[in-house]
């Protein structure tokens, strides 16, 4: 029995078809990382042991100045903090962290039941807010959920840089029409906006879908939206050396790719 995708469940399986086709999973090949910032020895300790027994890599800090200054890898991770730390302080370095290093959440570890600042750490995005002492399936159920978000965040990155580069190998007249065509013009409008025919509009249609390597036209509307195409006001500019009328590439291009019939429809 068939069905009609809709929403986010439409928008949920494009996005998946742009993962699995770019192969955005950069970071699955890292082991997940869990940074712990404590300025108890014993507590580092305690905490990495815990770490390293679920197959996790932990890197620990005595304070968020180290932390900060420590070299990263784009792999999934999180960070354990201490809410009181010497310096930094934990909202400090949540805050810190959060700019500088968007794909690491943060879960707050404190010995004190802190009511306000429980408060605005989990307002500025916090995963969990632990009072020592916890029990150990609280603090792994906390890591896993922090790493799945980080893990998305880099997922994400990743997608748009392949969607960038992808892009950036369309020619100025390719990227005028991925402009024009997402804003939801017609193929006739877009060739009257650019001073085109239009089948010239749907030789340079096929060749973006080619190059974009977009599925179908809803794919190209989520591409374009993930590069902010549709907040343009203005679609790009041609380029000195792009022809506005010159066909002759583009039907060559199609020609040697064995999509001439799709690109350019009878």
């Amino acid at each position: 029995m068939g069905f009609t995708l809709t929403g986010s469940r439409l928008e949920n399986r494009i996005s998946s078809s742009i993962h699995h086709r770019f192969g955005t999973s950069e970071a699955s090949g890292f082991t997940p990382v869990v940074f712990v910032v404590d300025p108890d020895r014993g507590v580092r300790e305690s905490l990495e042991r815990l770490i390293r027994c679920e197959g996790w890599h932990p890197e620990a800090f005595a304070s968020g100045e180290e932390f900060l200054a420590h070299r990263l890898e784009a792999a999934p991770s999180c960070l354990l903090l201490e809410a009181s730390l010497p310096g930094l302080s934990g909202l400090e370095l949540q805050k810190r962290a959060s700019e500088e290093r968007p794909h690491i959440p943060a879960i707050f570890l404190s010995a004190t039941d802190d009511i306000p600042t429980t408060v605005e750490a989990m307002k500025a995005g916090a995963v969990e807010f632990l009072t020592k002492p916890f029990r150990d399936n609280e603090l792994l159920s906390a890591v896993r959920e922090a790493l799945e978000r980080s893990r998305l965040v880099l997922a994400r990155h990743a997608e748009k840089r392949a969607l960038q580069r992808c892009y950036a190998s369309l020619s100025s007249r390719q990227q005028q029409v991925m402009a024009l065509v997402s804003s939801g013009l017609l193929n006739k409008q877009v060739g009257g906006e650019l001073g085109i025919s239009e089948i010239t509009v749907k030789a340079h249609r096929g060749q973006v879908m080619l190059k974009m390597h977009a599925d179908s036209f809803a794919d190209l509307i989520k591409m374009s939206a993930k590069l902010g195409l549709s907040r343009m006001k203005e679609v790009p500019q041609l380029r000195r050396d792009d022809s506005a009328t010159d066909l002759t590439g583009v039907l060559f291009d199609s020609l040697r790719a064995g999509k001439l019939e799709a690109v350019c429809p009878r």
